[in-house]
C-alpha cells in the first residue's frame, strides 16, 4: 500500500476503533508525515518494501538530528511507526513487520515537580473572588488539585458529571472513565461557580453541557485553561514552578506524603500501570532524605 494511504487508514483505526484523543492522533499524524516523507525521498512507494534495516536507518537519522530530540519524542516517533506497520500486518495488507527488532530509546526518568502545600494554597487563592471569571478560575484550580485530573479531563467535564455529591466522574485517556472523590473545598468552589457565574456565561453562547465555560459562553479550551493556571501562578509569584500538570503532580505527592497507598493513588490518577505512579514515591523519599539530613544530629 502507498505509505500515505496506509497512514490515513491507520489514523482512522486509532481514532474510531481505539478511541484515542485528538491530541494523541495529531501527534501520530505529525510523526508519520515525517516518516512518509523520508520514505518518499528514498523512492519507497509501497509499505511492503520497507525492511528492518530501513526502519533502523530512519530511527538512527532521527536520533542523530540537530538539535538533539528528546528521548520521549524519539520513543513516541518509534511507537507511531511500529503501530503503523503492526496495523498493516493485522489487516493483512503486508505480510511482514519491519519494526520487530526496533527498540525505543529509554527516556530519562525525570521527577515531577510538586508544589508545597503552602504554595498550593497561595495558588488556589490567587484568582479574585470579586470577579465572575475569578470565581470560575478558583473552581477550576480547586478541582484540579482536589481530584488530580489532567487539564484535558477537567475541560471535558459536563455539569452532570457532578451529580453524585462528593464523587466526580472523569474521562481519561482512551475515553476510560474513573470515579474520584471531590473534597469539600473544591465542591464549595464549584458550587459557587455553578450558581453565581455559569448561568450568565451560558447565556452568552449556545447550549452546551460543559462544566467550565469561557467568557463568551463556549466550552473552555485547553489553551484557555492553561492561561488560567499561568495567570494564577503569576499572581502567586510561582510562575517558574508551575506547568499544566503541576497540580496533578502535587495532588499525587501530597497524598503519598500523607500515607496513601500507591495503588490507591494509581486508581485516582488513572494510570494503567502502578510503575507510572511509583515515580512519585521517589519524590517523597527525597523529601524524607532532606528532612533527615537537616534534622538528625549525625546525618552528616
Amino acid at each position: 500500500m502507498q505509505p500515505d494511504r496506509a497512514v490515513d487508514a491507520y489514523l482512522r483505526h486509532v481514532t474510531i476503533e481505539r478511541g484515542l484523543s485528538e491530541h494523541t492522533v495529531a501527534a501520530y499524524r505529525r510523526d508519520l508525515a515525517g516518516y512518509v516523507a523520508w520514505l518518499a525521498e528514498r523512492g519507497i512507494a509501497d509499505t511492503a518494501a520497507v525492511t528492518g534495516p530501513i526502519v533502523a536507518e530512519f530511527a538512527a537519522e532521527r536520533a542523530s538530528a540537530e538539535p538533539a530530540p528528546a528521548a520521549t519524542s524519539l520513543a513516541r516517533l518509534q511507537s507511531s511507526v511500529r503501530g503503523l506497520h503492526r496495523f498493516l500486518v493485522r489487516e493483512g495488507i503486508d505480510t511482514d513487520d519491519p519494526t520487530g527488532r526496533l527498540r525505543p530509546p529509554k527516556p530519562p526518568r525525570r521527577l515531577p515537580k510538586a508544589l508545597t502545600i503552602a504554595q498550593v494554597e497561595t495558588l488556589l487563592n490567587a484568582p479574585s473572588p470579586e470577579e465572575p471569571l475569578g470565581i470560575r478560575d478558583r473552581a477550576l484550580l480547586e478541582l484540579l488539585y482536589a481530584t488530580g485530573a489532567r487539564v484535558s479531563e477537567a475541560i471535558t467535564l459536563d455539569v452532570d458529571d457532578l451529580t453524585h455529591g462528593d464523587i466526580l466522574r472523569l474521562r481519561g485517556k482512551g475515553d476510560k472513565e474513573r470515579i474520584v472523590p471531590i473534597g469539600s473545598y473544591a465542591r464549595t468552589a464549584v458550587d459557587a461557580y455553578l450558581t453565581r457565574v455559569r448561568p450568565a456565561l451560558a447565556a452568552r453562547g449556545s447550549a452546551t453541557p460543559r462544566l467550565f465555560l469561557g467568557a463568551r459562553g463556549a466550552p473552555l479550551s485547553r489553551q484557555s485553561a492553561w492561561l488560567v493556571i499561568r495567570a494564577a501562578a503569576e499572581r502567586a509569584h510561582l510562575s517558574e514552578n508551575v506547568s499544566p500538570h503541576t497540580l496533578r503532580h502535587s495532588f499525587a505527592t501530597h497524598l503519598l506524603q500523607g500515607g496513601a497507598d500507591v495503588r490507591v493513588v494509581q486508581e485516582l490518577l488513572g494510570h494503567a500501570s502502578v510503575a507510572t505512579t511509583q515515580i512519585y514515591t521517589h519524590v517523597t523519599v527525597d523529601a524524607l532524605r532532606d528532612v533527615y539530613a537537616t534534622s538528625h544530629p549525625r546525618a552528616v
